[in-house]
């Protein structure tokens, strides 16, 4: 073999090469979990930051500005219900909201300033906004046991469907298992409530996730009175019927001991 030839098979080999390491390059940038899309920051309770791509969107933001210094600021602010542990007017007139949309039920519009009044986009069950390249559709959010029915009324608050790039998270606010929760579709990562008086036990929030099948499903809003709910009860329920739905559990507690 001439010194030419085999300079030329020497070229084929590296020119196979790199395509081969090019090709396994692009197989890991297209296999992304849902995690990795999405960062989750659990603030306490039902309050929660999300980082989606380049925008922030704050989850019932309450507990002050202290807790949103971390974080930056927010596009998109989604509240669910007039309740203390989901809406704080102190909190919302200390943070800064200049750029973002405020994305609410009517019963808490109705509790906010006028100042606030271009920001905000009240929607009603069933109806949906875009903003920011995000479809929001608001779930209704409410009680079905009797003795229950007097903490959320359906109509007044909002579950949310947050839609981008074709993934889907849910927010449940402070519902039992409705029937609008069951006939959710293709929900990526579901944040799903569960305490006593106030929402639903450990049993309902599993047999509604076993039948809307999320791929994910986050507890959160898991403290009661005076009971904690068993999450990992909760886990067990759900993978003794569908493994395949992942459960998740976050610090959504950070300064207590349980």
């Amino acid at each position: 073999m001439t010194k030419s030839n085999v300079y030329i098979v020497l070229l084929l080999f590296f020119l196979i090469g790199c395509k081969e390491k090019s090709s396994r390059k692009t197989t890991q940038k297209s296999v992304m979990t849902v995690e990795e899309e999405v960062k989750i920051h659990p603030i306490e309770h039902a309050t929660a930051v999300l980082e989606w791509k380049k925008f922030t969107i704050y989850i019932d933001p309450v507990g002050g500005l202290e807790k949103f210094k971390p974080y930056a600021e927010p596009d998109l602010i989604l509240i669910t219900d007039i309740h203390g542990d989901h809406f704080s007017l102190k909190t919302l007139q200390a943070l800064n909201t200049e750029n973002a949309k405020i994305i609410v039920p009517q019963a808490v519009a109705d509790k906010i300033p006028e100042e606030f009044t271009p920001q905000i986009d009240v929607l009603n069950n069933g109806e949906s906004k875009e903003r920011f390249g995000i479809t929001v559709e608001a779930i209704p959010m409410y009680n079905l046991r009797e003795e229950a029915l007097k903490f959320h009324t359906k109509g007044r608050g909002n579950g949310y469907v947050l839609n981008m790039d074709g993934k889907r998270l849910y927010f449940s606010g402070d519902t039992e298992d409705i029937a609008e929760m069951r006939a959710l579709k293709n929900i990526d990562m579901a944040f799903i409530c569960m305490n006593l008086p106030y929402t639903m036990t450990e049993e309902s929030a599993a047999d509604a996730v076993l039948e809307f099948k999320p791929k994910q499903v986050y507890p959160y809003h898991y403290r009661g009175r005076p009971d904690i709910s068993d999450v990992t009860k909760f886990r067990s329920l759900v993978h003794k019927t569908n493994q395949k739905i992942e459960v998740v559990q976050l610090d959504w507690y950070p300064n207590n001991d349980f």
